[in-house]
């Protein structure tokens, strides 16, 4: 019963900035490592971010390291991805994702959200 829905993808110019929701519901979000997963046109889904239990331990992808962020508000049982310095590569369909029986060494991610279009131009 564990839902996920993405929000805040759209257009924007290259160098620009967007920031992602996912909000969660049916269980206890802090029960949950979160993530965020991109897939462009014709390529496999690849991992982008994820942190912890608490928001306290992140981890990126090489080709986002130090323009994305991924947060938590647990009150608010929501995952976000600001995205800066964007670039026409960023282009993909980005989704969440939560992983509840995992560890943070090796998460499984079983709940998916139905994804948000990102669109950079250059």
């Amino acid at each position: 019963q564990v839902q996920l829905v993405e929000s805040g993808g759209g257009l924007v110019q290259a160098g620009g900035s967007l920031r992602l929701s996912c909000a969660l519901s049916g269980r206890t979000f802090s029960s949950y490592i979160m993530g965020w997963f991109r897939q462009a046109p014709g390529k496999e889904r690849e991992f982008v971010a994820g942190v912890n239990w608490t928001g306290r331990i992140t981890k990126y992808a090489d080709s986002v390291a130090g323009r994305f962020t991924i947060s938590r508000d647990n009150a608010k049982n929501t995952v976000y991805l600001q995205m800066n310095s964007l670039k026409p590569e960023d282009t993909a369909v980005y989704y969440c994702a939560g992983a509840g029986g995992s560890t943070w060494a090796q998460p499984r991610y079983e709940y998916w959200g139905q994804g948000t279009q990102v669109t950079v131009s250059s």
